[in-house]
């Protein structure tokens, strides 16, 4: 097979995918957004995926932070579909069974994770091609109309996503989506990290903090029980940062269901719901490098890599390894539409979804 870049996407190369409805290939490209700082950003409106984020050190030596590919093909045909720096929805996380029920129907979508719905169905928002308007050097803006019963879903979902990189080391996501028929949508960005830089090993030394006191237990398929558990005396507890590594190996249910951590933490927004508050902070001491997530969401899924096994080779060239990078997903709560304690993912017509995440970079 031809092999083809992100700036031409040669239909020959896509033609035998399993894109399916995807027609328009010619259309893919590779975007940069670069700030005062130097750190760059890129993105490709195949998925809206971000496939580079390059910051420097606490020495200043810049590193490529996000797992990622250089060529389309290898996004779309990568073993076990790891989601690498895309947009996932219209429903990002599970959905339990593959259905749900809304005012009196039930829908049936796509059973793509076990007997369970992940990350929007077969053809999510991860495996279309977006519009996409280059607003300025630091501004992209991507749409999509994921259309009535597209993956199985009711409405017309107009759905835009701006990146956008600040001169202060911040990228900003923020979302907005209008339907014209009663929909549960949960969108969120499924970038993977490595502080060291793609390609570097294990995440396990990197020191996270997440602000929660409460996530949610999963059964052995990791669909919510629907309790909201307490992480105090467990391994979830990174209210106070620690190693990735330091409790992964314990001996626990949860971490077993997971294969490691693989679970929504319930954030402590203090009677700011819906605000922009801090979700996470990453410390890695090998380079200095920070990452702080602050997100209007109530929820985070932090994963950390627990799938990846050494068969997926990145940019630079090197093994992706167990464990090789961690996602922090700011969502709404896992499996939602069919848990009525959670808070609601139902937008309705004449409202707007509105969500915004910001991932500031520092050193330190």
């Amino acid at each position: 097979m031809k092999t083809c870049s992100l700036f031409t996407a040669i239909v020959l190369c896509l033609a035998a995918s399993a894109l399916g409805q995807v027609e328009d290939f010619d259309s893919i490209k590779l975007y940069t957004l670069k700030n005062n700082s130097g750190m760059t950003v890129k993105v490709t409106n195949y998925g809206a995926i971000i496939t580079s984020i390059t910051v420097p050190d606490r020495n200043g030596k810049m590193a490529d932070i996000a797992l990622g590919y250089n060529r389309v093909e290898d996004y779309i045909n990568a073993v076990d579909k790891p989601y690498f720096g895309a947009i996932v929805g219209r429903y990002g996380n599970r959905i339990a069974k593959g259905q749900f029920t809304l005012n009196g129907e039930t829908y049936s979508l796509a059973k793509n994770n076990g007997e369970n719905h992940l990350h929007g169905g077969i053809i999510g928002l991860d495996k279309v091609v977006w519009d996409a308007t280059q607003v300025s050097p630091t501004k992209i803006e991507l749409t999509y109309l994921a259309k009535d019963h597209e993956e199985g879903y009711p409405g017309n979902l107009n759905i835009k996503v701006t990146y956008t990189l600040t001169n202060k080391n911040q990228l900003i996501v923020d979302y907005l989506a209008t339907t014209d028929k009663a929909t549960p949508v949960n969108l969120t960005q499924h970038t993977y990290f490595n502080l060291k830089g793609e390609g570097a090993g294990t995440i396990l030394d990197h020191e996270l903090m997440l602000n929660a006191k409460k996530y949610t237990p999963v059964d052995e398929t990791l669909i919510p029980t629907g309790e909201l558990a307490a992480v105090a005396g467990t391994p979830f507890d990174f209210t106070s940062a620690k190693p990735i590594g330091r409790d992964i190996n314990q001996k626990d249910e949860q971490l077993k269901f997971g294969g490691g951590f693989d679970h929504n933490w319930v954030l402590d927004k203090n009677g700011k719901e819906n605000q922009l508050t801090l979700a996470a902070k990453v410390y890695e001491p090998e380079s200095g490098r920070v990452l702080e997530i602050s997100t209007t969401e109530p929820g985070i899924q932090f994963y950390c890599g627990n799938f990846l096994d050494g068969r997926l080779t990145g940019k630079s060239g090197k093994p992706y390894v167990h464990r090789g990078g961690f996602c922090l997903e700011t969502q709404h709560y896992p499996d939602s539409p069919n848990q009525p304690n959670f808070p609601t993912t139902i937008l309705k017509p004449g409202e707007e979804y509105k969500s915004t995440t910001v991932f500031q970079f520092s050193t330190k």
